[in-house]
């Protein structure tokens, strides 16, 4: 897996979509001061990837819902949840830790993505609470009730905060990479 490959060059997502190291260009992996944890070159295109993913998996999901087809809902719900989950571990590992040493000096930006974070914890917490809700989606039918008003809830919430980072914290870390 390409999260623990951290010490490979690589620029260009693996086969499973995954990136190694990367190096800015034209010299060597930069670390956030007083850390090991590197830039990725290629990190916020990946999310930025990862997002079309996660909303086209949504989209399945609320297709076979609205369909009728539970048993494809839940089983696209179990897809939903791998490609979040690993989408929130790449960040938090990747991006967050970053940033937070990277942006030590930087108050104003530092408290930003320290918000940001705090609100991804939240929100996490709802999104695995909601798939935990969930998972017997297929098996337990008293579920059908409420997973289509809850299931539109996350959606919502996902895709206010997706729009917010690509605006708003995606750039610190690109701009973070000229310094």
């Amino acid at each position: 897996m390409g999260l623990f490959n951290w010490g490979k060059k690589q620029t260009e997502p693996g086969r499973n979509g995954s990136f190694a190291a990367a190096s800015p260009v034209g010299g060597t992996a930069r670390t956030a001061p007083g850390t090991d944890i590197r830039y990725y070159a290629g990190l916020i295109d990946k999310l930025k990837r990862d997002h079309q993913a996660l909303f086209a998996s949504f989209g399945a999901v609320q297709s076979a819902f609205k369909n009728g087809d539970v048993a494809r809902a839940a089983s696209e719900l179990s897809r939903f949840r791998v490609a979040i989950n690993s989408h929130l571990m790449m960040e938090g590992v990747r991006l967050y830790a970053y940033l937070d040493r990277e942006l030590a000096e930087d108050v104003g930006n530092q408290t930003l993505v320290r918000d940001f974070r705090q609100e991804m914890d939240g929100i996490g917490q709802a999104v695995v609470g909601f798939l935990t809700k969930y998972a017997e989606l297929g098996r337990n039918e008293s579920l059908s009730s409420t997973f289509g008003r809850d299931l539109e809830a996350v959606g919502k919430v996902l895709t206010q905060r997706i729009q917010r980072e690509e605006a708003l914290l995606y750039p610190l870390y690109s701009r973070s990479a000229r310094h």
